[in-house]
């Protein structure tokens, strides 16, 4: 398991995102193709996932999408901008998509917009 799985825990396969989302398939490669949703190729299979917490009661994760885009500006690739966005910071206290989860959007931007300078 690389750093990356463990770190954020619960994967989502695509087909499993279409199925909480209630959607078909082709709408979740377009949330991708959107950047609303990130997804990356895991394990042996290179099976395309989705962190779970990005998922919520039927829904994507409202933040996510200007944090991708504020994350990818700076610079970060998808794998990095998952990196940042599950791994723990004691000034926040926790991790960014925790704080993203807990509605304060408007900090992790800031954080996230910093860190291309």
């Amino acid at each position: 398991m690389s750093e990356i799985e463990a770190l954020v825990g619960e994967w989502l396969p695509l087909p499993d995102v279409a199925e909480v989302l209630d959607v078909k398939i082709s709408r979740v490669h377009g949330l991708l193709d959107e950047r609303v949703l990130v997804a990356l190729k895991l394990g042996e299979r290179k099976i395309r996932s989705v962190p779970a917490e990005f998922v919520r009661g039927g829904e994507v994760l409202d933040s996510l999408k200007g944090t991708i885009a504020v994350l990818t500006d700076a610079g970060f690739s998808d794998e990095e901008l998952l990196l940042w966005l599950f791994t723990d910071d004691p000034s926040l206290p926790g991790r960014p998509v925790d704080a993203l989860r807990e509605g304060r959007k408007t900090e992790i931007r800031r954080r996230a917009s910093a860190l291309a300078w």
